[in-house]
């Protein structure tokens, strides 16, 4: 049995002095060989997410060490892909535990490499990184966060020059860089605080985050003679994340200034004590807000995850329950919105496009072809629709986009940031609330209305944990035997496949399974890129509700059966 991560443990204790709770860890390790093999069975996976573990000790673990061989190689990249003038990096971080911490490492390697480094004062979302990488012209950019993870998680973001997170080739490329350092021999470092004194570390200007905040508020769809009542009464929790500042600066500045916060989940604090899931996506996390809106009587309850790049919301049904929307409803109400508007106001390009990812419903295509509109179908993950803007720019047509989202609860309508923004989604969901509102109708009225269009469409997602090393053979296993014959799925015949694994309609080689079924219907599988999970994504068409329910019930059991 191979024995290196036994090899790795004894170098960690003699090597790993500087984080007390490292060395900890490490003592408590002792002895027990199970716990050191999952600290040190491999090394924490470098991916186009960049990277993302448990907190601790180890090589597969999120910690000052690991944090700095990344940026050790990020800082190689940089050096070797980018002239001295140009070697720049924007840093930002959440309210994980740590990020902080992870933040001023990963600076002091990059100072101590001569790449000139700028981060904000204080947390700030993803989309303020995406957004500073741009305005400051920087080479790449990392953002430390986990999103939405719960609070064991951190994580760190790269981004490239473009804004939009690294491409697969640029991540294979800084991970091959990655591999070649030596961990404690081969970092090079400098102190913060020696390098902000240097000068080689500097903070970015508040000018650059009111610049964000007025792009947000320029994505308005309101014209001077529309009549809107913005006295709607909206409960908004940051979930103990980076939301609170930009969120409730734009929508007070844009005129909400009916505005309660949930007080427990307001200031930043990464051990999320009321929200252990802080993920909009899950009722659970979103309990707390839907308590306050029914205490205050709310028009619209908003919540934003850690880094502030999804969004998610409950307004009111006709017996004054407060009823969740999915990424899905919320996503195609927005973009139904932002063209209707658009065609209102004489502002829709000839050659308008919306982006969204293979697994977000196909009603908002639907939607799109009704206004003309072009839809672009990317693969998992709002980097690839941010890598649409780009191309759009490039060409010229960075005015041709109109909207990109995805089911996972994010949202852009401009192309000022190449990444989803929650700050964006929850300014342009108050303005749609309230336009509707003033004319006596709901987001529940309005989708109603959608579905008696398009036909009635349910989209859900299931998630599936496969922890350890075990856990990652076993995913494996299962996606190869997916690609085996699969004549039907719980009853419902299959007619057609797409596997992303060998390059589909022109997009990068990506381990996903796309089931078409018979009735336009389908099954998306995949492993998560940042989690030791499997996804699967159903999406039904059917006449009604409960019909499309029975029918995603037989295929979800069908599709448990097979994870097992």
């Amino acid at each position: 049995m191979n024995k290196e991560y036994l090899e790795a443990y004894e170098k960690w204790c003699k090597n790993a002095v500087a984080d007390k709770d490292v060395v900890e860890e490490l003592k408590n390790m002792e002895g027990d060989e199970a716990k050191i093999e999952d600290a040190f069975y491999r090394n924490l996976a470098f991916g186009t997410g960049g990277l993302r573990g448990v907190i601790g000790a180890g090589t597969n673990r999120m910690n000052i060490y690991t944090v700095a061989k990344a940026s050790q190689g990020l800082a190689n990249y940089i050096v070797a892909n980018f002239p001295k003038d140009e070697r720049r990096i924007a840093v930002s971080f959440d309210s994980r535990i740590k990020a902080d911490v992870f933040a001023r490492v990963a600076s002091g390697v990059f100072a101590a490499n001569g790449i000139k480094v700028w981060i904000y004062t204080e947390l700030m979302p993803t989309p303020c990184l995406s957004y500073a990488v741009r305005a400051l012209g920087c080479a790449a950019g990392i953002m430390v966060t986990a999103s939405h993870n719960p609070s064991k998680y951190n994580g760190y973001k790269v981004y490239g020059a473009d804004g939009c997170q690294i491409t697969t080739e640029a991540a294979a490329a800084i991970l091959e860089e990655i591999e070649k350092v030596d961990i404690f021999e081969d970092v090079r470092n400098v102190s913060f605080g020696s390098a902000l004194q240097a000068g080689d570390v500097a903070y970015i200007t508040e000018n650059v985050y009111t610049d964000f905040v007025n792009e947000v508020l320029g994505q308005s769809l309101i014209n001077a003679d529309d009549e809107i009542d913005k006295n709607v009464a909206i409960v908004y929790s940051p979930l103990n994340g980076t939301g609170l500042k930009p969120v409730t600066r734009t929508l007070k500045e844009a005129g909400y200034t009916n505005i309660t916060l949930v007080e427990e989940q307001k200031n930043p604090d990464g051990n999320f004590p009321t929200c252990p899931y802080p993920n909009p996506e899950i009722k659970e996390a979103m309990a707390l807000g839907m308590d306050y809106a029914r205490k205050n009587n709310a028009d619209l309850l908003l919540a934003t995850d850690p880094d502030c790049d999804r969004v998610g919301i409950a307004v009111k049904n006709q017996d004054n329950e407060y009823v969740l929307l999915s990424g899905n409803q919320t996503g195609c109400l927005l973009l139904d919105y932002v063209c209707s508007m658009r065609v209102k106001n004489g502002t829709m390009p000839k050659d308008a496009e919306v982006v969204k990812t293979i697994v977000t419903t196909d009603l908002g295509q639907q939607i799109a072809e009704n206004y003309g509109v072009k839809t672009v179908n990317v693969l998992t993950g709002f980097k690839f629709i941010g890598e649409e803007i780009g191309r759009l720019e490039k060409q010229g047509k960075a005015d041709s986009y109109i909207f990109g989202f995805e089911e996972s609860y994010g949202y852009l309508s401009g192309s000022y940031v190449r990444d989803k923004d929650a700050v964006d989604g929850a300014f342009l969901i108050c303005e749609m609330f309230a336009y509707y509102k003033t004319r006596g109708i709901s987001l529940l009225d309005k989708l109603d209305e959608l579905y008696k269009k398009y036909g009635y469409c349910l989209n859900t997602l299931h998630s599936y944990e496969f922890e350890g090393s075990a856990g990652l053979e076993k995913m494996q296993n299962i996606m190869a035997s997916m690609r085996n014959d699969m004549p039907e799925i719980g009853r419902v015949k299959v007619v057609k496949v797409n596997d992303y694994l060998k390059g589909i309609d022109g997009l990068p080689k990506s381990d996903v399974i796309k089931f078409y079924l018979e009735g336009n219907g389908s099954v998306v599988v995949r492993p998560s890129g940042t989690e030791p999970k499997m996804k699967v994504y159903v999406s039904i068409s059917a006449a009604d509700e409960a019909t499309a329910k029975a029918k995603e019930s037989n295929i979800v059991s069908f599709m448990e059966q097979m994870l097992k």
